[in-house]
């Protein structure tokens, strides 16, 4: 009998670490490398700067998982990004009182941007990374040429409060930024949308198999480009996240959707579709921003990181295929 009963929690405790998420293990690992360069960030109110400082690449990443599960890339998001902060420098221009009134119109341009791309994916049928290539070389040179190529114009403070209002007092963690707050309700709106509706099935449905799932009935058109439109969403988000955090700037939102893309690889999505969750989106993104925090401490220039990232990106999708064909 005790070989038995020996036998079947080695099992189970088998089965718990295969399900592990890995983007999960890595920011274990990373977060502990950051903690031996700077103990304090075992501390609540380094913690709360943490995420609020990753709170856009997350927000990205969430709205990047949707595209990439229906089989598809979405290249236009760090122009969005760009095209928000810009905008919304312009638009605002140092008035508080239009400043809700715009952030409606920021979202109203995202929404018609990400609109046209699954309008193009779904019916054109051009592949979404050359559709949204494409977009991203419009939109960043209709900001830059809106812009004159340069910052412009002026964010109120209640707009930048959106990015580094904090909240003081809070029960057991001390303080609580304004965007870990945006963080939460988006990730929460973000999990609803995949695996609270049958939204999140027929998207897993249709990176698996296109054709298929076209042959089952099911609205794969529509699917895509609601998937498309939730992305440019999350990218107007991160945007104001952005502004508000760093200021105007024309390279605001460079190499963002990049790394969107390897934080969903990283934390389990399968590249081309047909596999990942919420979870893939936000273990992944705290990785890569727990990577570039840690490299960061450890005072390496810019474009050494740069060249890293890019390493981490070939990597993730080589992982990414390795383990698909494990799988297979």
């Amino acid at each position: 009998m005790s070989p038995i009963v020996e036998t079947v929690p080695m099992r189970r405790l088998g089965f718990s670490l295969a399900r592990l998420n890995f983007g999960l293990i890595i920011f274990v690992l990373l977060y502990a490398g950051i903690i031996a360069i700077q103990p304090n960030y075992l501390e609540a109110g380094l913690i709360m700067n943490f995420l609020r400082r990753a709170a856009p690449l997350i927000i990205l990443a969430a709205g990047q998982l949707y595209v990439v599960l229906t089989g598809g890339f979405d290249l236009s998001m760090g122009a969005v990004v760009t095209l928000v902060v810009l905008a919304a420098s312009l638009l605002i221009n140092g008035n508080p009182e239009t400043t809700w009134p715009m952030i409606g119109v920021l979202y109203l341009m995202g929404f018609v941007i990400g609109l046209l791309n699954g309008l193009v994916v779904a019916f054109l049928k051009v592949p979404s990374i050359i559709t949204t290539l494409g977009t991203m070389l419009l939109v960043n040179g209709l900001a830059l040429a809106w812009s004159g190529g340069a910052a412009r114009g002026d964010l109120p403070d209640n707009f930048r409060e959106l990015g580094r209002l904090v909240i003081h007092d809070v029960w057991l963690i001390g303080t609580l930024p304004l965007a870990v707050v945006v963080l939460v309700a988006f990730l929460v709106l973000a999990w609803w949308g995949l695996h609270g509706t049958v939204y999140g099935k027929r998207a897993l449905a249709i990176g698996d198999n296109a054709r298929a799932a076209e042959l089952a009935g099911l609205p794969v058109a529509a699917t895509r480009i609601t998937a498309f439109v939730v992305s440019a969403l999350a990218a107007v988000t991160a945007g104001i996240l952005v502004g508000g955090f760093s200021g105007v700037s024309v390279n605001a939102g460079r190499g963002l959707e990049l790394q969107a893309i390897a934080a969903c690889v990283i934390g389990g999505a399968q590249l081309l579709g047909g596999r990942g969750s919420i979870w893939s989106a936000l273990f992944g993104a705290l990785s890569l921003f727990s990577l570039f925090t840690l490299l960061n401490l450890a005072g390496l220039p810019q474009a050494l990181r740069d060249s890293i990232q890019g390493v981490i990106l070939i990597a993730a999708v080589g992982a990414s295929a390795w383990r698909d064909r494990r799988r297979t």
